[in-house]
């Protein structure tokens, strides 16, 4: 059974109480739940983590390496500046997709660039929580196909 890691970044913990307007009502909660029954289906061994903090994030990533199959990173504000998570994706090696709520192109331009997105298998971005779905599908779609 595949084992991915599902990573969110600084205040996704707010989802549902942070503007709504643009990031929906539903809570992170509400996000590992659908996702998680996905997951069943898919028959994958889904973990969660949240942190606001970037080394925490680090710490995170490095742990998984050697333990996961894939992951999924939603990364927040750090998609846009932090090279130190970029940098320890590159060092384990995992593939993994970047999902985004917003549709970060046609936001603020500072959104519009992802450090990240050169490494990912894929970008999803602009279709909610669903875009949660969508990647985890990719993502195992994608390892099958590779063995």
């Amino acid at each position: 059974m595949k084992k991915v890691l599902v990573v969110n970044g600084p205040n996704l913990n707010m989802l549902g109480r942070r503007e709504p307007t643009i990031y929906g009502s539903e809570s992170l909660a509400d996000v590992e739940s659908r996702l998680r029954a996905v997951a069943n289906d898919l028959e994958v061994n889904l973990d969660f983590f949240q942190s606001n903090h970037e080394g925490a994030i680090i710490d995170r990533l490095h742990e998984a390496f050697g333990n996961y199959d894939g992951i999924i990173i939603n990364p927040g504000a750090f998609t846009h500046y932090s090279y130190a998570i970029r940098d320890a994706f590159a060092a384990i090696k995992i593939p993994f997709v970047e999902i985004h709520i917003s549709n970060i192109h046609t936001r603020e331009t500072f959104r519009h660039s992802s450090v990240l997105a050169a490494l990912a298998i894929g970008q999803i971005a602009g279709l909610g929580i669903y875009g949660y779905e969508l990647a985890l599908k990719g993502l195992i779609n994608t390892l099958d196909s590779s063995h």
